[in-house]
């Protein structure tokens, strides 16, 4: 790990163009290490805490950096054009610090100590939602976890699958059910170090290979009474807050569409740098000189461009749900256009093991993946627009 000599303050640190373009190329010394041998990058972590990153999303009142979404974006941007798996982890934790802040049902203790240790220990944390038989819980449906009443608190047992960054994580917000003729059901608080967790290292992916998305195994797991933390009856759900969720969606687009561009970016580097230095025998000039090359690679910057306008937008603006998933479906898109498009500029170059083209394709893929994907995000504004024609 190459260090960074800046010097930063702890919990506010100076987010200027120098700082975050040396963070990128610090991260990126070890990217391709890390996705060759999928190890979790537990280094860069370290490394995001001592520039007091980790807690960057928490509230200043409660010590942590109170940034906002723009300065937010910023940095999953800066730490993804470096190493993505990487900012993945850290996506997670600033959506969940922001959600948090503006959550009344959790016990104001567990609250305070859950940023405390973000902001002076690094501490991580995750929502740990999919299952093996539910699959997304975006879908719909009950979870499988149970946790069953207790004397003294609860027991916990379940199954979940792709838990982005459990290598790392000190806090699990596991989606639950309760063992009530009426099920709870919500989220049970369960420290890494509790009795009874078990990690299956299944993650074996194209892409993002160093997330640690590993399955976890919940075997008789007790939690106190209180880390039932923000659950509800199943018969009676709690009236949509629809701000607050309208918020979780603007930023998820936003941190998300803000990690997919960075490893867009990162692929445009390479090859702007790549097509300047390559002189093939037969043209006796670099490729950068031809016309149509110019042409694939300004159709790039469009594509970079579009992004950062949506982007600055979303961040800055209460945009609705429907237009936040569109928004981050289009900067997905746009990502994975700017490396296919210099794939097909690089050829077999591009496809070698030996330049990081392939491994920034393998990446950016996965943005597909994330919440809203494609269908869900159309199908919404589609709904939504016929029903505005109705009325």
């Amino acid at each position: 790990m190459t260090a960074i000599s800046l010097a930063v303050p702890d919990a506010t640190p100076v987010l200027d163009e120098a700082f975050l373009a040396e963070l990128t190329r610090s991260l990126a010394a070890d990217a391709e290490r890390y996705d060759r041998d999928g190890a979790f990058p537990h280094a860069n972590l370290a490394l995001l805490h001592r520039h007091g990153l980790l807690g960057l999303a928490c509230e200043r009142k409660a010590g942590g950096g109170g940034a906002d979404l723009g300065e937010l974006r910023r940095v999953i941007g800066a730490v993804a054009k470096g190493e993505p798996s990487t900012a993945l982890v850290l996506c997670m934790q600033y959506l969940y610090h922001r959600r948090l802040a503006a959550n009344p049902n959790w016990p104001e203790a567990l609250k305070r100590r859950v940023i405390r240790e973000a902001v002076e220990e690094g501490a991580l944390i995750n929502s740990l939602r999919v299952e093996p038989e539910l699959g997304s819980p975006a879908r719909g449906g009950l979870p499988q976890t149970v946790a069953r009443r207790q004397a003294d608190g609860w027991l916990l047992d379940g199954h979940k699958l792709y838990t982005t960054g459990i290598p790392g994580l000190t806090w699990l917000a596991v989606w639950a059910r309760s063992d009530d003729p009426v099920p709870l059901v919500g989220t049970w608080l369960v420290h890494r170090d509790a009795p009874g967790i078990r990690v299956v290292e299944s993650w074996n992916h194209l892409g993002m290979r160093a997330t640690g998305s590993h399955e976890v195994i919940f075997e008789n797991v007790r939690l106190p009474r209180e880390h039932a933390v923000d659950v509800y009856p199943a018969d009676r759900p709690p009236p949509l807050n629809a701000p607050a969720q309208a918020d979780f969606n603007r930023s998820t687009a936003v941190l998300l569409g803000a990690l997919y561009d960075g490893v867009a970016q990162a692929a445009r580097d390479w090859l702007v740098q790549w097509l300047a230095e390559r002189i093939p025998g037969s043209l006796g000039a670099p490729l950068s000189s031809l016309p149509r090359v110019q042409e694939a690679v300004g159709q790039i910057e469009g594509w970079l461009l579009a992004n950062r306008l949506q982007l600055d937008v979303l961040a800055s603006q209460p945009l609705s749900s429907q237009e936040a998933g569109l928004i981050k479906v289009a900067v997905t898109e746009n990502a994975v256009a700017v490396v296919e498009k210099a794939l097909e500029l690089t050829g077999n170059h591009g496809l070698s093991l030996d330049h990081p083209l392939q491994r920034h394709y393998r990446n950016v893929l996965c943005g597909r993946v994330h919440t809203p994907q494609r269908d869900s995000a159309l199908v919404l504004a589609g709904r939504l627009a016929f029903e505005t024609l109705q009325d």
